[in-house]
């Protein structure tokens, strides 16, 4: 296939979809799941990886199944989000770094660590700023940030992410435009940043430019959140506040007209109850890719995930989303896609000895 564009429609839909799967196993329902969809990427999450060899097992599987080559991703940040805890020594909470040396040799061991089980991804890192003002809100993301102002989480995120990368594993920064100022978890319920456009511009959106100037960001994942205070706050016409990552001023202008970013954008994952208690999963998809997202994270529920996948599907067809608009996704999911690199080859013996690398650094960290 010369190119993703060349594919028939039902196929170029589900280059879209970046979804979960069940367990931990390539099962009758996980199969009949990807051929339905055809995705163009799969995150596991610590249902799915119990041990190294069955985990590498799974993500061969997938890759064998997919006709063009899969995202393959996971959140592995360190601290309380940490998926291969099973398999390696407990890695350190990004909060804990206090240079970016230190930073870069663990972005190293992470790129390593998820090549050798299959992943070519890591949505990772964390570039939501946290400072001493930002410290005592509790969002979920306090141990998950690094540095404790604007400045050092660009240093260290990006010590992080080109580690990881020069590694071989592409990077995911997020939660864009920043969600450091929340005052909820987007797990739970739709954040409102109430935050100026001054600090916005000075604080959150620092780590942003410092990391595009150095061109070294390949992915964006977009925030459920509204920006009260700001450009960027928008309601629906029911009244309903919109969330960042559904929202065209936030992806299209922001990020892609203001920041010039051109490369890949994905939502944070729309079962969250940000995006499940104010829109359904087929609106919200649609809504996704209309303002500007190249992929759509559904991470749970099948039902779900075949929902979002028929609703965009009908919106092409009907001419609500111009095919021309599919083809600019389809454009950068292939840009991205060419940055990604082959597993490297098992082994349980490496995997050891990186543990062990992980739990000095942990150890040193303390």
């Amino acid at each position: 296939m010369s190119s993703l564009k060349d594919l028939a429609i039902e196929q170029k839909i589900g280059q879209l979809f970046f979804i979960g799967i069940p367990g931990t196993t390539v099962d009758v329902q996980t199969a009949q799941l990807l051929d339905e969809i055809a995705p163009g990427g799969v995150c596991l999450f610590a249902r799915n990886i119990r041990e190294a060899s069955q985990t590498r097992e799974l993500l061969d599987t997938l890759r064998e199944r997919s006709s063009i080559e899969p995202f393959l991703s996971l959140d592995q940040e360190g601290g309380l989000v940490d998926r291969l805890r099973r398999i390696i020594s407990p890695m350190p909470a990004a909060s804990l770094f206090a240079d970016s040396e230190t930073v870069g040799h663990f972005g190293a061991l992470v790129a390593e660590t998820v090549r050798i089980l299959g992943f070519n991804m890591d949505f990772a890192p964390v570039v939501d700023v946290i400072d001493e003002k930002r410290e005592s809100v509790r969002n979920g993301l306090f141990s998950r940030s690094f540095g404790r102002s604007a400045e050092q989480a660009a240093e260290f995120a990006g010590a992080f992410l080109q580690s990881l990368q020069q590694g071989g594993c592409l990077g995911c920064v997020k939660h864009f435009p920043g969600l450091g100022a929340s005052a909820v978890d987007s797990h739970e319920e739709l954040p409102q940043v109430s935050i100026d456009e001054d600090e916005l511009n000075a604080v959150d959106l620092l780590p942003y430019r410092r990391l595009l100037e150095r061109k070294i960001i390949h992915s964006v994942m977009v925030a459920h959140a509204d920006y009260t205070k700001t450009g960027l706050h928008e309601l629906v016409q029911n009244g309903t506040l919109l969330p960042s990552s559904l929202s065209g001023r936030v992806i299209s202008g922001l990020l892609r007209a203001e920041l010039q970013f051109d490369g890949l954008v994905i939502t944070d994952d729309l079962e969250m109850g940000a995006i499940i208690k104010n829109f359904g999963i087929e609106d919200a998809c649609v809504m996704a890719i209309e303002a500007g997202a190249d992929l759509v994270a559904i991470c749970a529920d099948p039902e779900r995930i075949s929902a979002g996948y028929e609703a965009v599907l009908r919106s092409v067809q009907s001419g609500k989303i111009a095919e021309d608009r599919i083809d600019q996704s389809l454009d950068r999911i292939a840009a991205a896609r060419s940055l990604l690199k082959e597993p490297l080859p098992f082994n349980s013996q490496r995997l050891a000895e990186l543990s062990d690398s992980v739990a000095r650094l942990s150890s040193e960290l303390k």
